[in-house]
């Protein structure tokens, strides 16, 4: 499979892949904004859609934040990211994450439990899947890591993780998500059944100054260089 990375989203020939943007995180405050006042996550999704025009759009996961309540401006956002991708002609689809409870308040489009891709599947990565693929897309752990005192998102990248199938985790997209640091966990230590030897996930860090990627050694190795 080639794949591509950009701004914590991961693109799939003609299908993008986000996860866990966890709408509604920070609205008890003045960390997120409606729409209408130019919330950053639309921003940086309508970019995303527009560089790369995508056919369908697939949120592995945890589209919502809140479990037991849905505030007018976490509407506003979810009618942002549709638009964005009606705009560009691309089908939106959600396989939910263990936060979207709340999804049918905001949600009539298709849902998926798990998305296929060809040979891959897309899901949110907290519960084992069931169908059988060569490679796994998943979020769900938030994963970020610490180079020279510095903490990036990044994706993790794995082969034989999960029934001898590859495993790509990507990070959460919504950056008021801390994430959790990766450098020293172990498979044990990992929210996602999916991860069965974190010394073989190698990490992925997008470079938005450089609008590149950084690869780095598996974290088994890496752990050794530090």
């Amino acid at each position: 499979m080639t794949v591509s990375y950009d701004d914590r989203a991961l693109l799939r020939d003609r299908t993008l892949v986000v996860a866990d943007l966890h709408i509604g995180r920070g609205t008890g405050g003045n960390l997120e904004l409606p729409v209408g006042s130019g919330s950053d996550m639309v921003q940086r999704f309508q970019s995303l859609v527009d560089r790369h025009d995508p056919d369908e759009v697939v949120v592995a996961g945890d589209l919502l934040h809140s479990f037991q309540t849905v505030p007018r401006s976490v509407e506003s956002t979810v009618a942002g990211i549709k638009k964005a991708c009606r705009e560009v002609g691309a089908r939106l689809i959600v396989t939910p994450g263990n936060h979207d409870t709340m999804l049918d308040s905001v949600w009539d489009g298709p849902t998926e439990t798990e998305f296929r891709i060809g040979e891959t599947v897309v899901c949110h990565g907290h519960d084992a899947p069931e169908a059988d693929a060569d490679r796994y897309v998943v979020g769900h752990d938030h994963p970020t890591i610490s180079i020279e005192g510095q903490r990036q998102p990044c994706y993790l990248v794995g082969s034989g993780q999960y029934r001898d199938s590859d495993v790509v985790m990507l990070p959460s997209f919504n950056k008021l998500n801390a994430g959790v640091e990766v450098n020293e966990m172990r498979a044990s230590d990992f929210q996602s059944p999916l991860v069965t030897d974190a010394d073989r996930l190698e990490p992925v860090v997008w470079d938005e100054s450089g609008r590149e990627t950084l690869s780095f050694p598996p974290l088994g190795e890496f752990r050794r260089m530090l």
